[in-house]
């Protein structure tokens, strides 16, 4: 077997430190004549020479190496010092390079990803700030005008009454949906999972948002004419919940004139595939990644002129995610975008 390089250093030094014992030996039996050493007395002597040398110097190394190293665990690790023990201490100073480069890399990564947490959470309390304080200044407006006698005119009360309503409504809007959000990620969350038929779900938020996509114009059409029922399994509730959140984004950004088209395709034998396309301003590339972040607006002005809570992307996949599924986006700037999820088949008996 090839010799570890591991015990190269230990080698080199024990047999450097035998060949000066052996050296030292023979001298001594030249200088003092009463001295009498057998050849095979002096190869056992030199043997046992060799061997504690051996054995001395690689526990001290590899304990040498260890504290030292543990040290600077201690320094810069994010983690606890005893994970270094799990890791073999070797005398070899091209593999320890390799084991600290390593180990600086992945201290590299934890930081950079804590960093950008930080960011996201920075940025995500700000604009859990600006969503409250807008909706809730413009109550506050409207009740202090009325307050300071405003109320005493019936028509500019009822007009701000009803301002100061939709501002509300939008204050309980963001509450709900942080709260279903909250209650999505907690593992106590239970789908009512059933077979139902997504062609028939479909149709149903079609004729829910039919008045809203007309006062823009937009048309909300199948793909092809769906002859059969295609029954999935999920929770209804809540995948109705999804095509509604998409279907309002579309007709909120689409444009005006414009189409929004669903399609329920075959992906593999156990799942389909429900698409939301249209043909509206679409989003840029660099905005794909962070599309279902909670709060997250492509176009802050104008996202906030359309209303909502900013909420419905991370509901949707929340939602999707919750029914260990998946959600896809595509998208090109100025010519439209494509929504699109997994949902589990019912198998044909």
């Amino acid at each position: 077997m090839k010799i570890k390089k591991t015990y190269s250093f230990a080698f080199w030094t024990s047999l450097y430190i035998s060949f000066i014992a052996l050296l030292a030996l023979l001298l001594a039996t030249k200088l003092f004549s009463n001295v009498s050493i057998t050849l095979s007395f002096s190869f056992v002597l030199i043997g046992v020479i060799f061997i504690m040398t051996f054995i001395i110097s690689q526990y001290r190394l590899e304990k040498f190496i260890f504290q030292r190293l543990k040290k600077i665990y201690d320094s810069v690790s994010i983690l606890d010092s005893s994970d270094f023990n799990k890791t073999s201490i070797t005398s070899d100073v091209d593999k320890l390079s390799k084991e600290v480069q390593k180990f600086a890399e992945n201290k590299q990564k934890q930081i950079k990803s804590l960093t950008l947490r930080e960011s996201y959470r920075r940025e995500f309390l700000g604009n859990v700030s600006h969503e409250l304080k807008t909706p809730l200044f413009t109550v506050q407006g409207y009740l202090l005008t009325l307050a300071d006698g405003a109320i005493n005119d019936k028509n500019i009360s009822h007009k701000y009454l009803e301002r100061a309503n939709k501002g509300v409504d939008r204050l309980i809007a963001i509450v709900k949906d942080l709260d279903l959000i909250s209650k999505l990620e907690s593992a106590d969350f239970d789908l009512n999972k059933q077979h139902f038929n997504i062609i028939e779900v479909i149709q149903n938020v079609f004729d829910l948002l039919e008045m809203k996509a007309k006062k823009r114009n937009i048309s909300l059409l199948f793909d092809k004419y769906y002859e059969f029922p295609i029954m999935v399994i999920g929770d209804v509730e809540r995948i109705e919940q999804v095509l509604t959140n998409l279907l309002v984004n579309s007709i909120k950004y689409g444009k005006i004139g414009g189409i929004t088209i669903i399609s329920v395709e075959n992906l593999k034998k156990e799942k389909i595939l429900v698409k939301v396309a249209d043909n509206g301003e679409g989003i840029k590339t660099e905005h794909h990644k962070r599309l279902f972040e909670r709060f997250y607006r492509v176009d802050q002005s104008r996202s906030r002129e359309q209303g909502g809570s900013g909420l419905g992307l991370s509901i949707v996949k929340h939602i999707v995610e919750a029914h260990n599924e998946q959600i896809f986006v595509e998208s090109e700037y100025k010519k439209g975008s494509v929504f699109s999820f997994t949902l589990e088949k019912v198998e044909k008996i």
